[in-house]
């Protein structure tokens, strides 16, 4: 038996392409970047994912209920009212805690397979008009469908599982503002003619270090303020190479960081005890962390995120000291 399930990698890995090319980048595009006009797609994301992760029922026929409301919805695009858009976005965030509960009790391998292909595909189809995205939205949705149905055909790999746990305050805090940093740089990135990093030819370089990001976070050893500290330098130069117009070298870094930080949040997520406990964390790290990112990128405050990163790095070299002090403590 191969150490990973076709099915639930081409499952994940196409949600996630439906969210970063049609829910994520599609609409903001069609829509203007306009905040009201936006609304109601993150209000009903927040409102899907509590709602999916709190009503007692089946997870196979939530998912597939999600899924039919997905596809429905994306008959819509681009033309959306604000039923419509509230409707996929409910499907949308309704989906998010589904997929990290499926992924519990499966190998690495999964993991790791389904974000480097929904790294691919979406780089490689970053570039297509957001206007005519419907068909592919309704191929990923119906792939994603497909895919989940299958799952329950395939044994999974099931030898090398995430330990469950709960979820700090502090690791919580730290998830959010990873997902903060990346919104408010993609989205200012998406916007900035002057570096057109997804449309300037850096395809090779993006899929490459996104996939490296993926392998490395997936194998690595790193304790959670390693891995912290280690995310928050990888961002303190993807915006330092942004500052510079250094295109090339934010091509090598930036895709590097967002995989490594995903897999991160990821591997913490699965390990949650609780669906429920998902739900609500999705609600804070999906929604209003990377909403207030993109309120960063549309009213260009980006230039002050540097305070951030100094006050964040004096709170974690404050944790650091009090932790070696507790343990001389402890040894006296």
């Amino acid at each position: 038996m191969p150490p990973f399930n076709l099915a639930i990698i081409l499952f994940v890995g196409l949600e996630l392409c439906y969210y970063l090319l049609i829910a994520q980048t599609g609409i903001v595009e069609v829509l203007h970047s306009h905040l009201f006009a936006i609304a109601p797609l993150p209000i009903g994301g927040m409102i899907g994912s509590y709602v999916s992760s709190h009503v007692a029922v089946k997870m196979e026929k939530k998912v597939i209920a999600l899924l039919l409301l997905q596809l429905l919805m994306t008959l819509f695009y681009p033309h959306f009212t604000l039923v419509t858009l509230f409707l996929l976005g409910f499907s949308v965030g309704g989906m998010a805690p589904l997929i990290i509960h499926a992924l519990k009790g499966r190998s690495v391998f999964d993991l790791l397979f389904s974000l480097s292909l929904a790294y691919t595909v979406g780089t490689l189809l970053f570039t297509t008009n957001p206007v005519s995205r419907m068909l592919l939205g309704v191929v990923l949705s119906v792939g994603a469908l497909l895919a989940f149905l299958a799952i329950k055909h395939c044994e999974p790999y099931t030898t090398q599982r995430f330990p469950l746990q709960n979820i700090g305050r502090y690791s919580l805090a730290m998830m959010g503002f990873w997902v903060f940093l990346d919104s408010a740089l993609f989205e200012t990135l998406s916007r900035d003619i002057a570096i057109p990093l997804w449309r300037g030819g850096y395809h090779v370089e993006i899929i490459f270090f996104h996939i490296i990001g993926v392998v490395v976070g997936v194998f690595s050893k790193s304790n959670q303020h390693q891995t912290s500290v280690a995310i928050l330098v990888l961002f303190a130069l993807s915006y330092l190479f942004y500052f510079l117009h250094e295109a090339w070298l934010l091509s090598l870094v930036y895709p590097f960081v967002i995989s490594y930080y995903n897999v991160a949040i990821l591997q913490r997520l699965i390990s949650t005890l609780d669906l429920k406990s998902i739900g609500l964390y999705m609600i804070f790290i999906g929604w209003v962390a990377s909403g207030a990112g993109l309120l960063v990128a549309l009213e260009q405050w980006i230039m002050y995120l540097p305070v951030c990163f100094f006050v964040v790095f004096v709170y974690l070299l404050g944790q650091k000291i009090n932790y070696k002090l507790s343990k001389e403590v402890y040894r006296v």
